[in-house]
């Protein structure tokens, strides 16, 4: 008989499996193929960026290989495995703090979108991490001031919204700006959704969507987080300067270049927790979705999956239950420590259930890294806590001084997959006896 631990696993690896995106690009190659002959398109070129670039690329090359006739794609760094590809170039960059790496793919991304013309099909693979991996600062402002701004933004909390507005208008080529340098080819943007409720503005910045945000309310995020006197000052600048109107915003929904545009979305955080659901069931586990949009400070999200884990326990029923949850949640950092948000979810909710059997959690990001770390996320039980005090070892302090990273690889729980190609956001497997 399978332990709790292993349950939670292999319905995590069913998660994965589900958001897959060489299956996922290649349910829409019909879309593809109907474009460019509808279109009476000449060229197929393709570009990509995020940390699934790789395994979609290598889906649509697979199929499409005689079709295409140059490409190139960016994803992190650890994240170009597999197979090498023929038609596409790869390469690979910084993620979450954009790079140097990321700004010499982006201009060469750009160089091919220069060479698009109105018999041209632009085919755009869009994924988890492209914010930082697709960068090309507006002129005034370097790569260090927008790093800068960036990890000022993260440290502070902002939410991954609040995060691309200021991204957005900071950029050459997000916000509906990579739609512009494309036009007039025609665009079908292929995109694995890693924010919740699927925004397309918001999934890696929206470089071919329409972007509802402005500068103004750029700035009201910097003021918001007490920021606007800390980031730097070119960046500040510019960001008052289109305000008031001095910069040309982004581009908006009425603009006729969106008009030979086309976005897909071809994964999300929904789609990996249903699978979730059925392989529970099928492992004779009772199951329940309690939601795709876990979000707010991660520790205080462990602590209400903890109490909710209890009070299930307490009201007893017949056989196991297993509550699957989905969604980002965020990390105010106030520590010196090392860790992601889900290990901090899951040492919050360790510390809570401290004793108690029969409770077990995985938290994990889907893309197989949580944080600056090796690992994807952790599996506490009951006996977490109970193991660390018998080290000398004190929860509470590890989780002020966010150093999840430090106690799982002391205490044992870290989960560690490597990149798994995809990027739908984070899950919770929950298991009660």
């Amino acid at each position: 008989m399978e332990t709790m631990e292993q349950s939670v696993r292999e319905i995590f690896s069913a998660a994965i499996k589900a958001v897959d995106p060489d299956h996922a690009v290649r349910k829409h190659l019909g879309r593809i193929r109907a474009a460019y002959r509808e279109g009476g398109f000449s060229r197929l070129m393709v570009m990509g960026f995020g940390k699934a670039a790789v395994p979609m690329a290598r889906a649509l090359e697979d199929e499409l290989g005689g079709m295409i006739t140059s490409g190139v794609v960016v994803t992190k760094y650890g994240h170009n495995t597999g197979p090498g590809l023929d038609k596409l170039r790869v390469l690979e960059a910084g993620h979450p703090l954009p790079d140097h790496n990321g700004l010499h793919a982006t201009e060469q991304i750009l160089a091919l979108a220069g060479t698009a013309d109105e018999r041209t099909l632009a085919v755009v693979l869009i994924s988890g991490g492209g914010s930082a991996l697709f960068v090309s600062p507006c002129p005034g402002i370097s790569l260090a001031e927008k790093q800068e701004t960036t990890a000022l933004l993260l440290r502070a909390g902002a939410d991954i919204r609040e995060l691309n507005a200021v991204r957005k208008h900071l950029s050459r080529v997000k916000g509906g700006r990579l739609a512009e340098f494309l036009y007039p080819a025609g665009t079908v943007s292929l995109i694995l959704s890693d924010v919740m409720g699927d925004p397309l503005d918001v999934i890696a910045s929206g470089p071919t969507s329409p972007d509802p945000t402005t500068f103004a309310d750029a700035v009201r995020i910097l003021d918001k987080y007490a920021l606007s006197a800390g980031v730097p000052p070119a960046v500040a600048r510019y960001l008052e300067q289109g305000a008031r109107g001095r910069t040309p915003e982004t581009p908006k929904e009425t603009s006729l270049i969106f008009r030979k545009v086309e976005n897909v979305i071809i994964g999300t955080n929904r789609l990996a927790l249903a699978a979730a659901k059925t392989a529970a069931e099928a492992l004779g586990i009772r199951s329940e979705v309690l939601s795709a949009e876990i979000s707010g400070e991660a520790a205080e999200a462990g602590r209400r999956l903890a109490a909710m884990a209890l009070s299930a326990q307490r009201a007893g029923g017949h056989g196991p239950v297993c509550l699957i949850s989905g969604g980002e949640t965020t990390v105010t950092v106030t520590g010196s420590g090392t860790g992601g948000r889900n290990m901090e979810l899951a040492l919050a909710f360790a510390s809570e259930i401290k004793g108690v059997p029969g409770i077990t959690l995985l938290s994990a990001g889907t893309d197989g890294t949580d944080g600056p770390t090796d690992a994807t996320g952790a599996v506490v039980d009951g006996m977490t806590a109970v193991r660390a005090r018998e080290q000398g070892l004190d929860p509470g302090a590890y989780l002020r001084n966010n150093d999840s990273y430090s106690f799982f690889r002391k205490t044992g729980g870290l989960l560690v997959t490597g990149p798994t190609g995809t990027n739908v956001m984070d899950i919770q497997i929950l298991v009660i006896e």
